[in-house]
């Protein structure tokens, strides 16, 4: 195996905070999807007409906007968190493939996390960036004769929606006026949940996957090492 395996930086403790902050965010998604319930349920008494005193109905509002805005709050400290150090995994991934032995690649460990904010390029070029750190951690020294990954590819397809449903749903909050407007909402809030639900495990599939890949690949490049070193001593 090519490569200088004596440079690769262990991603053992980054993994593991990249796996909890995912989990987070499926906590804190079905969070959000509880309490959107309960505002759902609010908005559907308000057409019914069940409230009887206008304070009441006021109150409950103003309740159900609070409990909303630290759900809110709550959910974009997870995410921040959580894009962070996903990046920093994915920058660390690909320094770590070159020291694997992998040559040549498209892809600099700068530029696998810098196109995620250039726009246009943002909706394809990720992609190609973590299709190249998954094949040159499962073979470093051929991955340029593999393909596209389905694993890759339906991380990249979920991403795609629930960043675009996350879209819509923010604009389309300055935009509703009428009852049935914030129930739409509400309802496209929910399935943006559930994306968000699948794009996390479908991240947490991936990264350990390309974590488990990394790992087998630098025990086999330690142990040639070891090999060679021996043959040289007793040579």
């Amino acid at each position: 195996m090519s490569g200088n395996i004596f440079k690769f930086k262990d991603a053992t403790q980054l993994t593991h905070w990249v796996r909890y902050m995912l989990y987070a965010q499926i906590v804190v998604a079905l969070i959000a999807i509880g309490s959107n319930y309960l505002e759902y349920q609010l908005l559907m008494d308000y057409i019914s007409g069940d409230y009887i005193s206008e304070a009441q109905a006021v109150a409950d509002g103003e309740a159900n906007d609070m409990r909303q805005l630290v759900v809110g709050v709550l959910y974009l400290l997870v995410f921040i968190a959580s894009g962070v150090l996903i990046l920093k995994w994915i920058y660390r991934a690909n320094f770590n493939a070159r020291q694997l032995g992998a040559t040549d690649m498209n892809f600099t460990p700068g530029w696998s996390i810098g196109y995620f904010f250039i726009p246009i390029f943002c909706i394809w070029k990720p992609y190609q960036a973590m299709n190249e750190i998954w094949q040159a951690s499962h073979d470093p020294e051929n991955w340029s004769l593999s393909g596209f990954n389905s694993s890759i590819s339906l991380w990249w397809l979920l991403w795609i929606v629930s960043n675009a449903l996350g879209q819509v749903v923010y604009r389309l909050t300055d935009k509703a006026e009428e009852l049935q407007d914030f129930i739409n909402l509400n309802m496209l809030a929910q399935v943006s949940e559930v994306s968000t639900i699948l794009l996390a495990f479908a991240t947490l599939s991936v990264i350990n996957t390309i974590y488990r890949a990394q790992t087998e690949a630098l025990a086999r490049g330690e142990q040639q090492a070891y090999q060679g070193a021996h043959q040289v001593v007793v040579g």
